[in-house]
């Protein structure tokens, strides 16, 4: 899964578009940064600026933000409704794909040093990258706001992280930190009364309602990490229980839809659809087609596009617009925006047209991954029919976990075929640095070296998740549906060939590895999965299937 991180700036100036527009195109003189959002506000005076790309790269955009902020924003002059301390008031990173939040924290304080040595602003670390238990709540580290900043930093309570400790009238302060993803949601009403939408979002928002008999006590909603209020919305002629879902691996998209219904129904009122507010993680539209497959008793080891399908039909995402998923999830958005296709977004024919033409690359190695990940598709088309056989309801969850394992493998072989010719690319980027003195020889040598080992350890993943995959297939003959063993026989067919194509590719780039000792040893492991594929590949067909 490739690695994404978002990034979430609001700097302190909403009105001169001049100013908040070159701010936010600093951060996209980084290559591989992509400038999502910039939503200005008014009233606020305040920019909320939102780009997203892989972890180091997003990090250098940010602090070229952080420069251009600080050169620009005069906090002296500064006034606006909402809470704020610093030209660059705060600056969350969050985890979008294949990185975890223990992660993006500490690219947070990677990043909040860099503000402090590179930009010179005062940092104070927030959320899960806080350095205190105490400052982890962004409302308790900008308390005083930018008004009473210079005697809070006389407090030894409020030594910032990083950057400096004595006041900046110019540039204020700025909050750093690492935050989960922010679901903006709207639930639709069968109703236009703002009372009884209100009185929905009291009942599932963590907040909840004050005590009708204290004033000065609170009983909480039923949903951890929601903040919610009831709106009409005169364009659509309904109410909408407007959500804030602050961290979705406490309150998922689906769970805070379903208690919504829940809490709706109560009161005589209907849920009638939904409405996504602003961009999502793939994750969270996975999440919840899984969950209403779940209820369905239905297998969940479906293609990502067929999740999305259920997950938009059983909240109505559609209902007050058409919804796109590719401008609607964050990982598309970016995949649309990359410089070049992958293999594995080109058709049939024009892969293989591809593999055919004189370019050396895709070659062997790629193929090899692709055969593989039709052999795991196989499994798990069997596992998903089996799930659906009329008169084995009670047997859907063993067969869903089987397709659950078949798509992850399917998946993982996928993201090899392009890893595979981005391995060989790189081998021969390699060979072509110049080596015209000691010292560039001596790089190219190590670069070389790092590259052949890329080389060969892209094609053992092929050979140890076909393996994999062969577990699938074999379970599949023996316990899915018997007119689908000789589909179970072509993913164990394919397996094999993944295996043994992608073994050649192993021995092929070992001869250019100096190293005699790892030569050895990753030769020892291509043989050990050879011999296991040809195993399970014996047993199979000698039993029948």
């Amino acid at each position: 899964m490739k690695r994404i991180i978002e990034c979430v700036p609001n700097v302190s100036e909403g009105r001169d578009e001049a100013v908040y527009r070159a701010i936010a195109a600093a951060a996209e003189t980084v290559e591989g940064v992509h400038l999502l959002d910039v939503d200005p506000g008014q009233a606020t005076n305040r920019t909320v600026i939102t780009f997203a790309g892989e972890p180091e790269a997003v990090v250098e955009a940010a602090v070229r933000l952080a420069r251009k902020a600080a050169e620009l924003i005069d906090m002296r002059k500064h006034a606006g409704e909402h809470p704020r301390f610093g030209a660059l008031d705060v600056c969350p990173l969050v985890p979008v794909s294949g990185v975890t939040m223990e992660e993006c924290a500490e690219f947070a304080r990677r990043l909040g040093r860099r503000l402090g040595e590179e930009a010179g602003l005062t940092v104070f670390l927030y959320e899960r990258a806080a350095s205190q238990p105490e400052r982890r709540n962004l409302a308790t580290v900008r308390a005083g706001e930018y008004e009473g900043l210079a005697e809070k930093l006389k407090q030894p309570a409020w030594k910032p992280d990083f950057g400096p400790k004595e006041f900046q009238p110019r540039t204020g302060a700025v909050a750093c930190g690492a935050r989960d993803f922010l679901v903006a949601f709207n639930a639709n009403l069968n109703t236009t009364s703002t009372r009884r939408a209100n009185a929905i979002a009291y009942d599932v928002r963590e907040k909840g309602r004050k005590d009708p008999q204290d004033a000065s006590k609170w009983t909480p909603g039923t949903l951890k990490a929601v903040k919610a209020i009831g709106w009409y919305i005169e364009e659509y002629g309904v109410c909408q229980v407007s959500m804030n879902l602050t961290d979705v691996s406490v309150t998922p998209l689906h769970a805070a839809f379903d208690e919504v219904a829940r809490a709706a129904e109560r009161r005589g009122v209907r849920v009638t659809g939904g409405e996504l507010v602003g961009l999502v993680p793939l994750r969270t539209l996975l999440d919840a087609g899984r969950h209403f497959l779940r209820k369905q008793q239905r297998s969940t080891g479906v293609s990502d596009r067929e999740l999305i399908k259920i997950a938009v039909r059983s909240m109505g995402l559609d209902e007050l617009a058409p919804f796109d998923p590719q401008k609607k999830v964050i990982e598309y958005v970016l995949a649309a925006r990359a410089p070049r296709r992958r293999l594995t977004d080109l058709s049939v024919r024009a892969f293989t047209e591809e593999t055919a033409s004189e370019s050396p690359a895709p070659g062997g190695g790629s193929v090899a991954a692709a055969v593989g990940a039709f052999g795991a598709a196989l499994g798990t088309m069997v596992a998903n029919l089996s799930s659906h056989k009329a008169g084995w309801d009670a047997r859907w969850e063993e067969f869903s976990a089987w397709a659950e394992r078949g798509k992850v493998l399917q998946e993982e072989l996928l993201a090899l075929v392009d890893a595979d010719t981005d391995a060989f690319n790189a081998v021969l980027a390699a060979w072509r640095m110049p080596d015209g003195s000691p010292e560039l020889k001596s790089a190219k040598e190590a670069a070389v070296q790092a590259a052949v080992r890329g080389a060969i350890e892209t094609p053992l993943r092929v050979m140890e998740a076909a393996l994999k995959s062969m577990e699938v297939a074999a379970a599949m003959a023996r316990d899915g549906l018997p007119a689908s063993a000789s589909d179970a026989g072509v993913a164990i067919l394919c397996a094999r060939a993944a295996v043994r194509g992608a073994g050649l590719n192993v021995r092929i780039n070992l001869k250019d590895l100096a190293d005699d000792l790892a030569r050895a040893r990753y030769l020892a492991r291509a043989e050990e999965l050879e011999r296991a594929a040809a195993a399970r590949e014996e047993k199979f067909f000698n039993m029948g299937g």
